[in-house]
């Protein structure tokens, strides 16, 4: 699947749901589907700086896709790093550098975070294009 087919995919299973109490569960349910972080890297290295809540996130890149695997001590959290993993996971660097999520804006995430959780949500998007703008400028 394409990255926007991905993106359109969620759009369409939240949009399931009118009140936000649903979207969270849905957002739980992705939570538990992160792939997850080994323990020996739930360390400083890994943590993401700017969430309300502890979240690691580890990349692996192959020389042509990038894969993510992340872990958070909060379940909502947990939900939108999975989310983000789902749509960026096995991609190219370029395709991360790029990728416009729309999807955040789409299914109303944005608006119904936190002030504090809205900005671990910029944090980790950050994190996940600094990976891969390393590892775009490693194999140049």
């Amino acid at each position: 699947m394409t990255l926007n087919e991905v993106q359109e995919k969620i759009v369409a299973e939240f949009s399931v749901f009118d009140d936000w109490m649903d979207k969270y569960s849905l957002l739980i349910d992705y939570g538990k589907g992160v792939p997850a972080i080994d323990p020996k890297f739930k360390t400083n290295e890994y943590l993401i700086e700017g969430c309300q809540s502890k979240v690691w996130l580890r990349s692996e890149f192959d020389g042509q896709l990038i894969r993510f695997s992340a872990d958070s001590d909060a379940i909502i959290t947990r939900g939108i790093v999975g989310l983000l993993i789902m749509v960026l996971t096995g991609r190219t660097p370029d395709e991360i550098i790029g990728a416009d999520l729309y999807f955040i804006d789409k299914i109303g995430l944005r608006q119904n975070l936190s002030p504090t959780r809205s900005n671990g949500l910029l944090a980790m998007v950050r994190q996940m294009k600094l990976y891969a703008i390393a590892y775009k400028s490693k194999s140049n």
